[in-house]
C-alpha cells in the first residue's frame, strides 16, 4: 500500500491506517508476511507495529479503532453561549454594571452569576473569539458632540479668545498649537481663503 506517510496524520487517518495494517496480521500468524515488511508498507516503526499485533491478537481490530477523548467537556453548551450573547447585547448597564463597557472580568462574573461557571478572564478571551464575539472597541468621541458647533466656535470665538490671552500674556495650551481659526491642523489641506499660497503652488 502507497502513500501511507507517519507524520501530521488526523486521529482518523491514524485509526484507518492501523486498521489497514491489522488486515494483514492473519498473513503474519501464517507465517507468509512479518511485523518488519508491515512496518516498511506502512512508513512505522517495528514497535508500532509489535503493539498493534499484540493488541490485534488480545482483542481482534477493535482494539486498534481510536478511543474516544476524555478530556474536560466545554463548559457552557450551546444554548448557554446563546444565552450569553442575549445578556451582552443587552448591555453592562442591564447586566448591574456602572458602565456600558463589557470586560473580561465582567463577561467572567455574569457567566459565573448566570451558569454557575468559573472562567478565568484569560481563559475566556479565546472561548468568546471561538464563538464569534469580538472584541468591544469604544467611541474615539463623545456622541453628543455636535461638530458643526466645534466649527463654529473655531471660526468666530477662537480668534478673540486667542488674542485676549496673548494680550495678558497668557501661556496658550499646548493643544492650541494644532488649531487655527479656521479649524483644525488636521482639517482638509489646500489653499484657503485669508491665508498665503504655499511656495511653489
Amino acid at each position: 500500500m502507497d502513500g501511507w506517510l507517519p507524520r501530521r496524520l488526523t486521529p482518523a487517518q491514524q485509526e484507518e491506517r492501523r486498521l489497514a495494517a491489522a488486515a494483514r496480521f492473519p498473513a503474519i500468524r501464517a507465517g507468509r508476511s512479518s511485523q518488519a515488511a508491515v512496518a516498511r508498507e506502512f512508513g512505522v516503526s517495528r514497535a508500532a507495529v509489535c503493539q498493534w499485533y499484540e493488541a490485534w491478537g488480545t482483542s481482534g481490530r477493535s482494539a486498534l479503532r481510536a478511543r474516544p477523548k476524555s478530556g474536560r467537556p466545554p463548559q457552557l453548551t450551546g444554548r448557554q453561549w446563546q444565552r450569553l450573547r442575549t445578556i451582552l447585547l443587552r448591555g453592562a448597564r442591564a447586566a448591574g454594571f456602572d458602565t456600558e463597557r463589557w470586560t473580561l472580568p465582567r463577561i467572567a462574573a455574569v457567566v459565573r452569576r448566570e451558569f454557575g461557571v468559573r472562567y478565568h478572564p484569560r481563559a475566556l478571551s479565546p472561548a468568546l473569539k471561538a464563538h464569534g464575539f469580538t472584541v468591544q472597541r469604544p467611541a474615539t468621541q463623545a456622541r453628543e458632540r455636535d461638530e458643526d458647533l466645534v466649527r463654529a466656535w473655531l471660526r468666530h470665538d477662537w480668534a478673540g479668545v486667542k488674542k485676549e490671552l496673548v494680550a495678558t500674556g497668557a501661556r496658550l495650551p499646548s493643544w492650541t498649537r494644532r488649531v487655527t481659526r479656521f479649524g483644525p491642523a488636521s482639517s482638509r489641506r489646500g489653499r484657503s481663503r485669508g491665508t498665503r499660497p504655499s511656495c511653489g503652488a
